[in-house]
């Protein structure tokens, strides 16, 4: 039997109409699903150890538990809007299996005992968006979704609404208020989504890979789920591997079993024949790792005593004509421009810190200045309204903690002391 979980049937015809789905067994786990029982479900998916793929890898089926019990109507909203930097699995996802997306979404709603479903999808992922509802009407037009799903009485409306480009919206919270039609602010928490979400009604947001995962669970089974990986980190895992890598792409793996340098190794390597120098584990605000944590397994708390996060899986691989000043400098300026404003640490912080970080990276900064980096980052780091601004910090800091030497050399050097200068056409 397979490893594989999400991407088993790939290279299966026609996946993403509901015909091809259904050759391939789609839609068998949510028959099933609807004859086990809600309760049974939940049982499997305690089993598995699913955690959240989305970044914050909160166990599933303690999220699930949270709901009141007798609080109705209540919702369950998919959270797909990927903007992390470096991060596209969702997007192949729903790209290439969008059927079991909303398998595993159907199957969670019958859980929840949820009759109105929403995926939330980023709105630069158009085309993507347009798959999804050509899907969900399929599947709507098979019984699966809508009225009486399957002559279980149960009923359950899927919809997809497409966000408008903001970053912060991949917040839970501020994801419901846009859903509301509201700005797309974080919330005050608690009251947590579980007990006022949605419309003021009980509300539980996962991301569209975890719940990929459902029919997997549910026709094999929680332990088989969990027997992929390790105890510590049950299953697999989708990961992006991009930056300088020859082969970039996205690549299912058991977690646990895995290190960073087996998937730089399906990758290709680093590309060019250049050295390794440095790597985000798991997307742009995750903090930076080096060569001697390739060996480390792609495993929670192994990456965590590292000092760094899988986050939402998305590993960037540096060679060794990285400027760390120059990409921590990019990666600020995206922070400052995704801030809501909400909060003034978040707002006037990512300011202070993108201002630095150019007068560094053009070598015009001063010791003195630089020493102010830290500064800026704790007025931050713990202090903001939601996670944006923490993780604002967190790579910048960690690149300045294991690279002092590169960060110091560009100040007072009056240009990059790392990057090549640009070839000028006379």
């Amino acid at each position: 039997m397979s490893d594989l979980v999400l991407t088993r049937h790939q290279g299966a015809p026609g996946l993403t109409a509901l015909a091809g789905y259904e050759q391939v067994g789609g839609y068998r786990s949510l028959r099933r699903a609807i004859e086990m029982g809600p309760e049974a479900i939940a049982a499997e998916v305690k089993a598995s150890g699913l955690r959240g793929r989305g970044g914050a890898a909160f166990p599933t089926a303690t999220k699930w538990s949270f709901l009141p019990k007798d609080s109705f109507p209540r919702y369950l909203c998919v959270n797909a809007d990927e903007s992390e930097p470096g991060c596209f699995k969702d997007r192949v996802l729903m790209e290439e299996y969008p059927h079991q997306l909303l398998e595993g979404v159907l199957i969670a709603a019958f859980a929840l005992q949820v009759n109105h479903a929403f995926i939330y999808i980023r709105g630069e992922y158009r085309s993507q968006r347009e798959l999804l509802e050509r899907a969900v009407q399929e599947a709507r037009q098979a019984g699966y979704g809508g009225p009486n799903v399957l002559g279980s009485g149960w009923d359950c409306e899927l919809m997809v609404h497409g966000g408008a480009g903001a970053y912060i919206c991949g917040e839970e919270t501020a994801l419901l208020d846009s859903l509301e039609g509201r700005r797309g602010q974080p919330r005050l928490k608690p009251p947590f989504p579980a007990v006022k979400g949605l419309y003021g009604q009980p509300t539980v947001v996962n991301n569209v890979e975890t719940l990929s995962n459902l029919p997997f669970i549910v026709a094999e089974g929680g332990a088989r789920y969990a027997a992929l990986g390790t105890e510590a980190s049950p299953g697999t895992r989708l990961f992006c591997v991009s930056g300088h890598v020859e082969r970039p792409g996205t690549f299912e793996v058991p977690m646990g079993k895995t290190t960073f340098r087996d998937l730089l190794e399906m990758a290709g390597g680093v590309w060019r024949g250049r050295q390794f120098k440095a790597m985000q584990p798991g997307g742009g605000s995750m903090q930076i790792l080096g060569p001697q944590h390739l060996d480390l397994p792609l495993d929670f708390k192994a990456v965590a005593d590292a000092g760094s996060s899988l986050g939402a899986g998305a590993l960037v691989i540096m060679d060794d004509s990285t400027c760390l000043v120059n990409v921590a400098m990019r990666l600020v300026d995206f922070y400052r421009h995704e801030s809501c404003g909400k909060c003034v640490p978040c707002r006037e912080g990512t300011y202070f810190e993108s201002e630095l970080m150019h007068r560094l990276e053009a070598g015009l900064a001063t010791k003195a200045e630089l020493t102010n980096l830290a500064d800026i980052c704790a007025n931050m780091d713990g202090r903001c309204f939601c996670p944006l601004g923490d993780t604002a910090t967190w790579f910048v800091m960690s690149a300045y903690r294991m690279f002092p030497e590169e960060f110091e050399s560009h100040c007072g050097a009056g240009r990059c002391p790392v990057r090549e200068p640009l070839a000028v056409a006379v």
